[in-house]
């Protein structure tokens, strides 16, 4: 009878979707009236509307007013209103400071939802067993008070708080290893020590590996590396690592473990570990959780240049794409879970927020003077939006957020039904810029990807990079700063030919015409110790972020990292791609 409550409750939200994405336009339009109908007495969007009687004018006519006399927004124009309102943090790592966004329950419905539409797109390719067991490597921070009495986290903390959270794992019948006491500690460390122990505990239950971004399976495992004889020894003896020193965590692992030690269990896990350790961990997910048909997590982005060591542990186990979201709404589904990340398309749910999109254009080299990443036109909303073209997304929400630029640049790639499937491109001006050159995240992941193919053959691997644009020296021309953390030994010749490769790759019309005039200098590629990017993790967490959230900046200027950076560099190379005696 469960078996078939939970096929009629995916097939139940399987139709509910493709009923709104066929009719996505009108739903958009019912869906804006809604928002504004709910809240036109706030004070920003009374300063708007005026005199306009807003509750007694039709969805259409209300579509019209609202985006012909409301402006586009930034998060800094509603600011002041959130510092004065319920909050949550974003991630901050792409800025580099964590914004504060409203968080309602209707975040957390909304949240709920997305996560059983996915798990039932999903299941109708790689089917689970009802009851199996999840690892999820998922993170609370720590949370305050406003003076007001009002909670402050992030998003993600405030999620697995929520009543929500539970209902997910009854309605897709589908449980975590670990309690929530291991989930809500906000010791990042000792909470993935966790992790690690109740997954290999329940190693042949699980049906799926997930993290919030894949970042954090990476960096789980890699502690799992270090860890795993310590790990087997406590489910050994069912006793638990005297490192874990929160009570709370303790106690919930100990229900869990202390009563049912495995000796068999461990010896044989030891023994798999063993045989993991001699050729680096290749087939780790295979091999401890046999029966895992998938490894589940946000992919794509800033995340991308982890799916060489994700797909290195996971031998051939599919990796699935999370849904595409972000602090502030959820905004599309991945309806093609079978794609690899690379291919991945983000169906819109017209349900969970109002959509418009800014059509951009990219410059051509007669604008390369301008500063800016891309030409703009005046927003369309869901139903105009053309396949082929790039957008920035604009969201008005049910959390107070009208005509905000999120900006996310996506190309429309086809259509579900009637809405819109996106590819998600990149963050717009997170870029590396000195004066006329514009390298966007996904330009800087191209040249890193193929220094990197130098240092592969090295058998050397890279394990995390960031960048800047140093101009701090007035009389010289600026330069670009490539930090790279590598595990294994390279020659310094091949690292000279790894910083070589990286600055000819760019291919910005305005870099490769400011090198050959050097008025930007050569590239400095500086090698960090090992852990360097562990540190700024830490820097993150201690901050008030959570690991479930860190995504590493690929640029940055923010002082305190640079000053991490710069402490950790051991090795400096420099560009000779543009010397006068290079052909």
């Amino acid at each position: 009878m469960e078996s078939s409550n939970v096929n009629i409750e995916c097939d139940n939200i399987l139709t509910w979707f493709e009923d709104v994405s066929k009719n996505a336009s009108s739903v958009q339009t019912q869906i804006l009236c809604k928002i504004l109908k709910q809240n036109n007495e706030v004070e920003y969007l009374k300063k708007w509307f005026g005199s306009y009687n807003v509750q007694d004018m039709d969805a259409c006519a209300l579509e019209s007013l609202f985006t012909s006399v409301v402006p586009l927004a930034s998060h800094a124009d509603f600011d002041p209103f959130i510092q004065r309102i319920a909050l949550s943090l974003s991630s901050g790592t792409t800025e580099g400071r964590q914004k504060f966004v409203a968080f309602t329950r209707h975040s957390a419905q909304t949240t709920l939802q997305i996560f059983t539409l996915a798990a039932a797109t999903r299941s109708k390719i790689y089917p689970t067993k009802e009851g199996g067991r999840i690892l999820e490597f998922i993170y609370s921070s720590n949370q305050y008070k406003t003076k007001g009495g009002l909670t402050v986290g992030t998003a993600t903390t405030h999620y697995y708080a929520s009543e929500e959270f539970k209902i997910k794992q009854e309605k897709t019948k589908l449980f975590n290893c670990s309690p929530y006491q291991v989930i809500s500690s906000g010791d990042y460390k000792q909470t993935t020590y966790c992790h690690l122990l109740l997954g290999l505990f329940f190693s042949n239950e699980v049906e799926f590996i997930s993290s919030a971004f894949v970042y954090g399976i990476v960096q789980a495992f890699c502690t799992l590396e270090e860890l795993w004889r310590e790990i087997c020894n406590d489910i050994r003896y069912g006793t638990l690592s005297s490192k874990i020193k929160l009570p709370k965590m303790r106690e919930g692992v100990l229900s869990i473990i202390s009563s049912n030690s495995n000796p068999f269990l461990a010896s044989k896990l030891e023994a798999t570990c063993k045989e993991l350790e001699l050729v680096d961990w290749f087939g780790l997910v295979p091999k401890l959780w046999p029966n895992a048909k998938y490894i589940y997590s946000i992919m794509t982005g800033s995340m991308l240049p982890y799916l060489k060591k994700v797909r290195h542990y996971a031998k051939g186990v599919p990796l699935v794409s999370g849904d595409y979201g972000s602090t502030e709404s959820w905004i599309g589904v991945n309806v093609d879970p079978i794609l690899p990340p690379e291919n991945v398309t983000f169906a819109v749910v017209p349900t969970f927020s109002y959509f418009e999109f800014i059509p951009l254009y990219r410059h051509k080299q007669d604008f390369s003077f301008v500063h800016d990443d891309f030409m703009e036109d005046k927003p369309i909303p869901l139903s105009k939006v053309q396949i082929g073209q790039e957008y920035e997304i604009v969201l008005t929400t049910f959390t107070g957020l009208y005509r905000y630029r999120l900006g996310d640049v996506v190309e429309v790639t086809g259509f579900h039904n009637g809405t819109p499937k996106l590819n998600f491109i990149c963050r717009r001006k997170l870029i590396l810029t000195i004066n006329v050159d514009k390298n966007t995240e996904k330009d800087l992941q191209i040249v890193v990807e193929k220094g990197s193919q130098v240092l592969n053959k090295a058998k050397t691997e890279l394990v995390d990079f960031t960048s800047y644009a140093n101009m701090s020296n007035s009389n010289q021309p600026g330069f670009y700063v490539i930090f790279w953390e590598i595990k294994g030994e390279a020659e310094d010749k091949v690292l000279e030919a790894c910083c070589t490769e990286i600055d000819a790759a760019f291919v910005d019309h305005g870099y490769v015409v400011s090198r050959k005039t050097n008025s930007i200098g050569p590239l400095k590629l500086c090698i960090v110790e090992k852990g360097t990017f562990k540190k700024i993790l830490d820097h993150f967490v201690a901050n008030g972020g959570a690991l479930g959230q860190f995504k590493t900046p690929r640029c940055t200027n923010n002082p305190m990292l640079l000053e991490i950076l710069n402490a950790c560099t051991i090795k400096t190379f420099c560009s000779n791609a543009y010397d006068s005696t290079q052909p």
